[in-house]
């Protein structure tokens, strides 16, 4: 079993859903971002999702554009991604590791290089926002080749017709985006995603991910009860741009993030 079956596994025996947390890596630096990132298991994460710096983040709202922007201006390459992984990986070999972004870097590193060195560097899944599935064999083969999960997203516009088409292969798990919009903005009412979850497992097995919209331990309960997992994003990085000091991190950066994060995982587990 892959770490992210296991880890859903494991969490299914206990009978809750998963809380995963977003880091922009690179943001607002290297070594801020790669000291949330060993410190967020501890914090209650149960998979946490790698944001890849991209200048056109179609998908997403100021706030995550914002910290691409500080992730990029701080160096970030798909490469030195990578590489904080591999750092990770030196110190916590469960915790499943899911990088999000779009397609373009990949396609510049070269598809079947990045899923190989992916892999190697410790990621357990990729979601790339733009890559619809009539475009997935650019990455499919060699992700499967690799070991790599290729996260699918659904959204609510999502046809029952088109929902088993892009289900058909999926694995790891299934990103459901709950708003139709960018992120950081609206959410979905509990009633939205009670209408919404029993058309997704008509059409797959695989645990279903809440994302989009959620920034309160309530939501985040919510999602992961209703849901298999709460995905929070915004609300972490809109905290820690709160800490910043012209841009730069400050001694409470890393703490109010966890704080925030530790709230998050006690609702989630309650």
């Amino acid at each position: 079993m892959s770490r992210i079956q296991t880890r859903f596994a494991a969490l299914k025996k206990e009978g809750r859903g998963a809380l995963i947390p977003y880091l922009q890596a690179c943001d607002p630096d290297y070594d801020t971002s790669l000291e949330l990132l060993r410190a967020m298991p501890a914090a209650g994460a149960d998979l946490i999702e790698i944001g890849v710096p991209f200048s056109d983040p179609s998908a997403d709202g100021p706030t995550i554009q914002a910290a691409a922007l500080r992730g990029l201006k701080a160096g970030a390459t798909l490469g030195l991604v990578l590489g904080m992984v591999r750092a990770f990986r030196e110190t916590d070999s469960e915790t499943p590791i899911v990088l999000m972004g779009y397609l373009n870097p990949i396609d510049s590193y070269g598809p079947a290089e990045f899923c190989f060195d992916a892999a190697q560097a410790g990621v357990d899944g990729i979601i790339v926002v733009d890559m619809p599935t009539e475009e997935a064999d650019l990455l499919d083969a060699h992700a499967r080749e690799a070991g790599l999960d290729i996260i699918t997203l659904v959204a609510p516009t999502t046809s029952n017709s088109r929902l088993f088409h892009v289900l058909r292969d999926a694995s790891g798990f299934v990103y459901y985006v709950s708003i139709t919009g960018i992120t950081g903005t609206n959410s979905a009412s509990a009633a939205d995603l009670e209408k919404a979850l029993p058309r997704i497992r008509e059409a797959t097995d695989l645990p279903v991910a809440v994302g989009f919209g959620i920034s309160t331990p309530e939501q985040a309960r919510t999602a992961s009860r209703i849901g298999d997992a709460a995905v929070v994003a915004s609300a972490l990085i809109k905290t820690m741009a709160s800490t910043l000091e012209n841009g730069q991190a400050t001694e409470r950066t890393v703490p109010a993030v966890l704080k925030q994060l530790e709230g998050l995982a006690a609702a989630v587990r309650a």
